[in-house]
């Protein structure tokens, strides 16, 4: 089994479950704008790439950067009540910190509202490092965010392992070389986890938990 000495997760359906927010900000600007909410399921299954892809599918584009502007006000402010953490994620995350490990947050959110998130779940002292892909040219499934947090840590790809709830993070690991574990809670259904075939899969944190414990 792995030891590794730097934990990168994935934030969105890995550690917090942001969705009720997400929902509530997409489905108001639809309304807002006079085009059809969508179901919890559709928006959920459509977050992971950043916010202005995921209004994308549904807005014309000639329209997607006034939406965009209603999203991202709305967001900051339903973010402050509609996020919490995943099931293990808190303990899990102590846990690591107090062993020594390093822990780092890779996310296709905006900065913004990455810091939001972690603010509201009095998180700060958790990470390390916050890397996020409006800082950099390119955003998962692209290696680069991986590529830059091991670069900050002085550390190289067998030092870390990289967990998300998606697709793209197992593609975006495997590309950075970095052991990945898929945690099935989030946007990515089991059967696309499976598809992509991450180093691990785990069905929650707790399950990953058990099978990542650092060495005494």
């Amino acid at each position: 089994m792995v030891h590794p000495q730097i934990y990168i997760f994935d934030l969105d359906g890995t550690l917090v479950d942001a969705y009720p927010a997400i929902v509530r900000s997409f489905n108001g600007c639809m309304s807002a704008f006079g085009y059809p909410v969508q179901k919890e399921g559709r928006i959920r299954s459509a977050v992971g790439w950043g916010d202005r892809n995921l209004l994308k599918p549904f807005v014309p584009p000639g329209r997607l950067a006034k939406v965009l502007a209603c999203y991202r006000q709305r967001h900051a402010r339903d973010l402050k009540g509609g996020v919490s953490w995943m099931p293990h994620a808190r303990g899990l995350l102590g846990e690591l910190k107090r062993k020594g490990a390093k822990l780092a947050v890779a996310s296709n959110r905006p900065t913004r509202f990455t810091r939001i998130i972690i603010g509201c779940l009095g998180a700060e002292r958790l990470f390390d490092r916050v890397l996020c892909a409006d800082r950099l040219r390119f955003g998962k499934p692209h290696p680069l965010i991986l590529r830059e947090i091991l670069k900050g840590f002085g550390a190289a790809p067998k030092d870390a392992v990289y967990i998300g709830d998606m697709a793209i993070d197992v593609q975006t690991g495997r590309r950075a070389g970095v052991t990945t574990a898929a945690i099935a809670t989030g946007s990515s259904t089991l059967k696309e986890l499976k598809r992509e075939k991450p180093d691990y899969l785990f069905s929650d944190l707790g399950q990953f938990k058990k099978g990542f414990c650092l060495k005494p």
